[in-house]
């Protein structure tokens, strides 16, 4: 694995944000981190990056604690965050000056292509840029050296759709190169690069799972019935959010199989008319189990 988490707890005060959360990112994955704002990500995020230490638990990234990651380890590190310092004072063109003799595997001509394909100014201010422009310029500054490793913590946010197109656009050019974990709630953009994902809730993580297998397992079911009927009480095992309107059955299946859930209409119901299976994207299969975790009827 190149990050592994295991028992890792940070308390701020009387604030536990993270509790006891275990997770493990393979080499080469595009892992999504995902939860709601206040979940914990981006405290797992700085923890993992050695910005704060953890209350207790390990963090293993490049096979390094990392309590004591050293230049060797960050040479094969990215990271772009939506609140990263960078010298407001220099330009975008003296900042990457800077860098690049601290990382040897820096790539000239990769640097090039990736600020004209970002638009981004060489002889404007860093402090003068928008906050979009900042984001692309914290990737400018990201990629050039080819990093092992890529961590990225709500890269997305505050930034309007042609600049989150550009960013993923020039990450899309690199991922296959690299490891990468993003931390975010704008699922609707990492869901087409994304090959693994672990959703955390208030500090723990409630599962995770390749996306090959989370698309397989959730289904969205709409049952038809001849007549209206009662909701099962309790509910099957796996089906989420089941509401009923007239007739009409909804519900999230989180453990869908054709075959299991012709058996357990036919075990229930009598008169079905149809049943509608339709696969879910990761957006919704996020809100209901954000919603399910906290006993929350389905709106």
């Amino acid at each position: 694995m190149t990050i592994e988490i295991k028992n890792l707890h940070k308390a701020f005060g009387r604030h536990e944000a993270l509790r006891g959360l275990s997770l493990n990112v393979p080499e080469g994955s595009a892992y999504a981190l995902i939860g709601a704002n206040g979940a914990g990500k981006t405290t797992t995020i700085k923890t993992l990056m050695n910005i704060i230490r953890p209350t207790h638990g390990t963090i293993r990234i490049l096979g390094v604690d990392s309590r004591k990651l050293g230049v060797m380890q960050l040479q094969h590190i990215g990271y772009v965050s939506e609140n990263q310092d960078m010298p407001a004072r220099l330009t975008v063109a003296e900042y990457l000056d800077y860098l690049r003799p601290f990382y040897p595997t820096w790539d000239p001509q990769l640097e090039r292509s990736i600020l004209q394909e970002l638009r981004l100014p060489p002889d404007h201010r860093i402090g003068h840029l928008s906050h979009g422009m900042r984001m692309k310029m914290s990737l400018a500054c990201a990629l050039p050296f080819r990093p092992r490793v890529l961590i990225l913590d709500e890269p997305f946010s505050g930034l309007d759709p042609l600049v989150r197109d550009e960013f993923m656009e020039r990450l899309l050019h690199q991922a296959g190169e690299m490891t990468i974990l993003i931390s975010s709630h704008e699922l609707s953009e990492i869901e087409g690069v994304t090959t693994h994902v672990g959703f955390i809730d208030q500090g723990r993580l409630l599962f995770e799972e390749s996306m090959t297998t989370l698309s397989d397992r959730f289904r969205q079911v709409r049952i038809t019935l001849e007549s209206p009927g009662a909701l099962p009480v309790p509910a099957p095992e796996g089906w989420l959010q089941l509401t009923a309107a007239g007739a009409v059955l909804s519900f999230v299946d989180s453990r869908f199989s054709e075959k299991r859930l012709a058996e357990t209409v036919a075990a229930l119901f009598k008169g079905v008319k149809n049943i509608e299976v339709q696969p879910i994207a990761l957006r919704t299969v996020f809100t209901t189990l954000a919603r399910d975790s906290r006993g929350d009827s389905a709106s």
